[in-house]
C-alpha cells in the first residue's frame, strides 16, 4: 500500500464542497494513513469538527490555542509527510500565495517542509478570475501541486470548472505521489499531445476536440519516474510545469511529424497520444475565404501517419505505445492498428463509455498488447491512467533490457 503510515495533514476551508471530507478522510485512513485535521472557522459551517474527529480519532483543530493551551502549527507542519488543503477556496488560495496568516491551516502551512497538495473548489467565475489563476500559479511555481479541478454543476447552478476534485482522486494523486520510482531513468521519451490544425485560410481550420490532458498526463508520469522527455504539443491551453518535461510546440499534422522524426533516432519510448488529424486542404487560401455560393466544396489529402512512419524505422531496442479512440468494433480495429503500425501495444478508448474521450478529467481504457494480451481498467482520473500506461512500459522497457543483456 502506497500510503501505508503516511502521516497527512488535512486542512479544510469554508466552502460547500467540505462535506466530502468526511469521505476523503474515511479512505485516507483505510488506506494506512494517520490523518489530522485542521478547520477554519468558516468550515465549521459545513462540516461538524465532530463528525470529522470520529473518523479521525483525533482532535480536530480550527484556532492555535484551545483554551490555555497551544496548538503546534509548526511542529504539525514538521510531522506531517503530505499537507492536503482540499477543499481550497478562492480566499485560502490567496492567503496561502501571499503569506497572509491568520489562521491555522496557512500557519501549518507556511512552517511545513513536507509537499503541499490543494484541491481547489469555488464557482466557475471565481475559478476563471485571473486573481486566482495567479495565485494557483504562484503556489505551483513555489513545488506546490495543485489537484485540478472538475467539470460539472456548481453550487450557484452553473456548470462548469470549479468543482472540487472528489476524494477518490485525490487519493489517486497521492498514491501517485509516494508511489513514483526512478524506474525509468536515463530514459529518452517522446510524448505527443493535443490536436492538430489543419489550416483553411488564415482564419479557420479543420480541427478536434482533443484537449491533450492525457498526453500531458503521461508526460508528467513519466518524468515523475526519472525519463527524460520531450512532449510534442498541438494547440492546447495546457501549461506543463515540470522540470523532467520539455514541450514542443506544434500546429499542424506536418509539423508534429517533424518534430517526431527528428526526436525518433535519440528516443526509447515514444507514446503516441495525441489525436492528429487524418486529412488537411490540398490548397490553404492565403486570405479569408468568403461566403459567395451555397455550398463550399473542400479538396482534403492525406496526411502523412506519424505512428506508421515511425514504426517503420522502429529498431528492436525502442517502444512505440499507440492510442486508439473508437466508436465501433472498438478492439477488432485496435489489433489491426496494432500490426499495421508496428506498436508494441496500444491503449483503447471508446466514446461509448460515459466519462472517457476528450476535454474530461476521466478515463476509461484497455491496453491492448502486440502478443492479443488485453488488459482492461475501470474509468479513473486521467493522471491514474496515465500511471497505469507508464507502469506498463515500465514493464516492457525492464523485459527489453534484460534481452539486450542476454544477447551480450
Amino acid at each position: 500500500m502506497k500510503l501505508k503510515d503516511k502521516k497527512i495533514l488535512l486542512g479544510i476551508t469554508g466552502s460547500i464542497a467540505a462535506y466530502k471530507a468526511a469521505s476523503l478522510t474515511r479512505l485516507l485512513i483505510k488506506a494506512g494513513c494517520e490523518v489530522q485535521i485542521l478547520m477554519t472557522k468558516a468550515a465549521t459551517d459545513f462540516i461538524t469538527p465532530l463528525t470529522l474527529s470520529t473518523l479521525s480519532k483525533k482532535n480536530v483543530y480550527s484556532d492555535v490555542h484551545s483554551g490555555e493551551s497551544w496548538n503546534n502549527h509548526v511542529e504539525m507542519g514538521l510531522w506531517a509527510d503530505a499537507m492536503i488543503v482540499a477543499p481550497a477556496t478562492a480566499t485560502t488560495l490567496s492567503k496561502m500565495a501571499n503569506g497572509l496568516c491568520d489562521n491555522i491551516i496557512v500557519a501549518s502551512y507556511l512552517s511545513a517542509k513536507c509537499p503541499v497538495f490543494f484541491a481547489p473548489a469555488m464557482d466557475l467565475d471565481m475559478w476563471k478570475h485571473g486573481a486566482t489563476q495567479q495565485n494557483i500559479d504562484k503556489l505551483k511555481k513555489w513545488g506546490n501541486h495543485l489537484i485540478p479541478v472538475g467539470v460539472g454543476e456548481l453550487a450557484s447552478g452553473l456548470v462548469g470548472e470549479g468543482r472540487m476534485a472528489e476524494p477518490e482522486a485525490i487519493v489517486e494523486h497521492l498514491e501517485s505521489f509516494f508511489g513514483q520510482k526512478n524506474d525509468l531513468e536515463n530514459v529518452k521519451a517522446l510524448v505527443t499531445a493535443g490536436p492538430t490544425y489543419e489550416h483553411l485560410d488564415p482564419v479557420r481550420f479543420i480541427g478536434n476536440h482533443s484537449s491533450g490532458k492525457m498526453g500531458v498526463a503521461i508526460a508528467k508520469a513519466l518524468a515523475d519516474r526519472g525519463a527524460d522527455v520531450k512532449l510534442v504539443l498541438g494547440p492546447s491551453k495546457l501549461k506543463v510545469e515540470h522540470e523532467g518535461v520539455e514541450v514542443i510546440q506544434v500546429v499542424s499534422a506536418q509539423d508534429m511529424y517533424k518534430a517526431c522524426n527528428k526526436r525518433w533516432r535519440y528516443t526509447n519510448v515514444a507514446v503516441l497520444a495525441a489525436a492528429v488529424a487524418d486529412y488537411r486542404p490540398v490548397t490553404q487560401a492565403k486570405s479569408k475565404i468568403k461566403k459567395k455560393e451555397k455550398s463550399l466544396n473542400l479538396d482534403l489529402e492525406k496526411t502523412i501517419d506519424i505512428a506508421a512512419t515511425l514504426g517503420g524505422k522502429k529498431k528492436p531496442n525502442q517502444l512505440l505505445i499507440g492510442f486508439a479512440l473508437e466508436t465501433n468494433n472498438e478492439e477488432a480495429n485496435a489489433k489491426r492498428k496494432i500490426k499495421r503500425k508496428n506498436f508494441d501495444f496500444i491503449v483503447l478508448n471508446s466514446l461509448n463509455d460515459k466519462g472517457a474521450g476528450f476535454n474530461v478529467d476521466t478515463n476509461k481504457v484497455s491496453i491492448i498488447h502486440k502478443n492479443n494480451k488485453i488488459k482492461k481498467f475501470e474509468l479513473k482520473t486521467k493522471v491514474a491512467v496515465a500511471q497505469d500506461i507508464v507502469d506498463e512500459i515500465s514493464t516492457l522497457a525492464k523485459k527489453n533490457s534484460k534481452k539486450k543483456k542476454s544477447k551480450k
